[in-house]
């Protein structure tokens, strides 16, 4: 049996190890052997993730899995969770996650066993549904607040890119001039002391209004 730490952070700027110690501790606790790390910066509303792929095709039966919370592994759509679930399940693996420690005990075939193992099933299906739900409302706080921000900056006059950013209304203004008066593109860099890239975007941006 071999024990498969599985550490996960959505961002590039979150640090996916924070939690490897406190994993590594918490197998020896458990008395679990033969580790093996997959680590991974993407997001757990993807159930494509090159790690945990990596974790599945590598594993074997009876092999445990071990996380730190299921939201580290699970954000996913309800349809996506399932069909992790029933790869975790053909596979023959044992899901163990750190703060859920119903889920250190294993089913020894009795029946308070196989009550534990429903009980766990469970709590694992209503924590992965909570890390969803967080996760939806965190994306439509984002698009509230993008809203607000695009409503208070055309309520004052601010023009917006597709990007809900604010046009630099005075360079445009300026890129036109030179345009007009037949200024090339790196002369016009030179006059407005930007760069050429930021040129040739307003430029398409001028001629696409």
């Amino acid at each position: 049996m071999a024990t498969r730490i599985y550490l996960r952070a959505s961002t590039k700027e979150q640090n996916a190890e924070r939690a490897k110690e406190l994993l590594t501790a918490k197998a020896a606790d458990l008395g679990l052997i033969g580790i093996t790390y997959y680590i991974e910066n993407v997001s757990g509303t993807k159930l494509n993730r090159p790690e945990l792929n990596k974790l599945l095709d590598e594993s074997k039966q009876d092999d445990v899995i071990l996380v730190e919370s299921v939201d580290r592994l699970s954000r996913l759509s309800q349809a996506d969770f399932d069909t992790l679930k029933t790869k975790l399940k053909e596979k023959g693996l044992k899901l163990i996650v750190a703060d859920l420690p119903t889920t250190y005990q294993s089913n020894d075939g009795s029946i308070a066993g196989q009550v534990l193992d429903c009980i766990n099933n469970m709590l694992v299906d209503l924590m992965a549904t909570m890390a969803r739900l967080d996760q939806e409302k965190r994306v439509e706080r984002i698009k509230q607040g993008q809203e607000k921000a695009k409503q208070l900056a055309l309520s004052k006059g601010i023009e917006l890119n597709k990007g809900g950013r604010p046009k630099n209304i005075e360079l445009r203004t300026k890129v036109k001039g030179y345009m007009e008066r037949g200024f090339k593109a790196k002369e016009i860099a030179n006059q407005c002391d930007c760069g050429l890239a930021t040129v040739y975007r307003t430029i398409k941006e001028i001629n696409a209004s």
